[in-house]
């Protein structure tokens, strides 16, 4: 999912009230250099880029296939990531990552070496989005502006359910972490409601196993 601007726009994707958990943001804050990145690689906000969704879950999956052939019958995956290119989101980013882990048992998200997606953050009229290179790996991208409009650890959350293999679904209620800005900038719940935390279970089941049977990961 993107997470736009607000821009007088109701179709605004997610992000933090101005001063929940998210320290000042310095004025001068230079543009992401990552700016320039072809929409067709990032999530979109209103659902037109589904693929790009699946792409960057496909990539996570690519790199979770060669940790299990380095350990055959793993039936615990763990996702790396680094977060050192977002220090402005560092309580967020680990908020997020034990929402996850305190959510799910078949797969883990760790902060370490060998990273598969990194956060980073910087200002971009897109908004927050995740993006993949195509190659196996991918990046999350917290737009500054968006993160003090909207609750930036549902941002967050929000954006790193992606990896995990979750879909939008904007017309959804707040209590659903997936329908990400669709409730509006009150909505604070970062935490996935049953029936998302059940689809993660079943797509990371003995490691990989299940999401290499899935034909319809997104379907």
């Amino acid at each position: 999912m993107r997470y736009r601007r607000a821009a007088l726009s109701a179709t605004v994707g997610l992000g933090l009230t101005v001063g929940l958990g998210l320290g000042a943001v310095p004025a001068t804050a230079a543009p992401d250099s990552h700016d320039t990145t072809p929409r067709s690689t990032t999530q979109g906000y209103t659902g037109e880029n589904q693929k790009n969704n699946e792409a960057f879950f496909k990539a996570v999956v690519k790199a979770a296939m060669k940790k299990q052939a380095e350990k055959p019958g793993i039936q615990q995956v763990t996702v790396n990531y680094r977060a050192s290119s977002a220090p402005t989101f560092r309580s967020q980013i680990a908020n997020s990552t034990s929402v996850w882990n305190s959510s799910v048992q078949n797969v883990k998200l760790a902060e370490g070496a060998g990273a598969t997606f990194d956060y980073r953050e910087g200002n971009d009229p897109r908004g927050s989005y995740a993006s993949t290179d195509g190659h196996g790996r991918g990046y999350i991208f917290l737009d500054y502006a968006q993160n003090q409009r909207y609750s930036s650890n549902r941002v967050v959350a929000h954006e790193t359910g992606h990896v995990l293999g979750l879909p939008d679904h904007y017309s959804g209620p707040c209590s659903e972490l997936m329908s990400g800005g669709g409730p509006g900038t009150s909505c604070t719940n970062d935490r996935p409601n049953a029936a998302e935390r059940s689809r993660v279970e079943q797509l990371w089941a003995n490691g990989v196993a299940s999401v290499l049977m899935e034909r319809a990961t997104f379907g």
